[in-house]
């Protein structure tokens, strides 16, 4: 897993940030050439295989239109500037709290879905090991503890946002942030894991039904084979 720039961060097939990605599973539908220096990542998996928690028709839709949208948007918006020689990790903390507005938050969803998709695996009972389940006894008691956590956080964030686990200072803990915000910009520690709570994450297999998406994410879903290897 190449590193995140500046961040220390394993995520999938994004080394560079510039480059094309390697073909997708088989199930998964190809990412759209690229018009411009950024490009949409492959999926680490089928779109089938986070099923049934996660439907191949939301996945369609969150990858293939949202995902692919905000590459698309970022693009448009770094023609002709500096920012298109940069990094997806320079460009989103460089425009983090200017009038870029629109650089920012595409860059920042573009990166965030990214992780967000290596938080995932496929869908089946999984549990943390070794250093990481040393640091989640640590910090939250144990496993349940820790969902206990996640779960709060990421049911009662009001609107769209991302729950995200974190090692900052050497102990772990839950943060959340809004909107396009992750704990990157916002400078609470390296991020582990993280839970799309945006609506058309879930929207079309739980309706309004946030925690029960929450629920079974975390209890399906987690990768904590990527949360171990972003610890380090």
């Amino acid at each position: 897993m190449a590193a995140l720039a500046a961040a220390a961060v394993a995520r999938p097939a994004l080394a560079g940030d510039k480059k094309k990605d390697a073909a997708p599973a088989p199930a998964t539908p190809a990412p759209a050439p690229a018009a411009g220096p950024f490009v949409l990542p492959a999926l680490p998996y089928a779109d089938t295989e986070l099923a049934p928690v996660i439907s191949q028709n939301t996945v369609g839709f969150h990858y293939g239109k949202h995902h692919q949208g905000y590459v698309n948007k970022l693009n448009d918006a770094v023609a002709g500037k500096d920012w298109a020689s940069k990094s997806l990790t320079e460009v989103m903390k460089g425009t983090y709290g200017t009038d870029a507005t629109a650089i920012y938050n595409n860059s920042a969803q573009v990166w965030n879905h990214t992780f967000y998709w290596s938080s995932m695996r496929k869908a089946g009972d999984q549990a943390p090991n070794g250093k990481l389940n040393d640091a989640i006894k640590s910090s939250f008691g144990d496993l349940a503890g820790l969902k206990k956590e996640l779960s709060q956080a990421a049911t009662s964030q009001f609107g769209s946002g991302w729950a995200w686990l974190v090692s900052d200072g050497g102990k772990l803990k839950v943060v959340k942030t809004p909107n396009a915000d992750n704990p990157i910009v916002l400078g609470q520690g390296t991020p582990l894991l993280c839970i799309d709570v945006w609506e058309h994450a879930y929207y079309l297999d739980y309706q309004n039904r946030r925690v029960d998406y929450v629920t079974a994410w975390l209890d399906k879903l987690a990768n904590w084979e990527f949360a171990a290897q972003n610890l380090g």
